[in-house]
């Protein structure tokens, strides 16, 4: 296949992403790891200096563990290559999709009603990115992964 980049982040949805790439790509193909992280300004402080490296220094380490945790589940984990950027996490994942074979995202489902929409992250992919893309469901942390159906009672 080639180049597969895979958007993660501190959620358990991007490490089953991460899990996902692994297990479904070919050996010979390179795994990306992405993180993009953001320094969000409140009103009022734009004339501030803020000394953005503790901030781009936790995104690496953030990276890092999360990469590490799950290559630590596999008795013969592949490479993995750590890539952290700056900005807006979903369109650094369309601009990095340009060049790459697929991408794999993680879903929290945090757009709307749960269970029902695609987190804005992965919207934000799923209507622009520029190869095929993988958005693997994440469970929301209560053991539901939202696709409870209520079929009545049988009585």
């Amino acid at each position: 296949m080639g180049t597969i980049i895979v958007g993660i982040d501190e959620s358990e949805a991007a490490r089953d992403a991460l899990r996902w790439a692994i297990d479904n790509v070919d050996d010979d193909d390179e795994i990306v790891a992405l993180h993009a992280w953001q320094m969000y300004i409140a009103g009022g402080m734009e004339g501030m200096m803020i000394d953005p490296g503790p901030l781009k220094e936790a995104a690496e380490e953030m990276a890092r563990s999360v990469v590490a945790q799950v290559l630590s589940e596999y008795d013969d984990p592949p490479s993995v290559t750590i890539e952290i950027v700056e900005g807006h996490p979903g369109r650094n994942l369309i601009d990095r999709s340009e060049d790459a074979d697929l991408l794999v995202i993680g879903s929290r489902g945090y757009g709307g009603f749960r269970g029902l929409l695609l987190g804005s992250v992965s919207t934000y992919c799923v209507h622009h990115v520029c190869c095929p893309v993988v958005v693997v469901p994440g469970d929301d942390g209560d053991g539901d992964d939202g696709d409870d159906v209520d079929e009545g009672d049988d009585d």
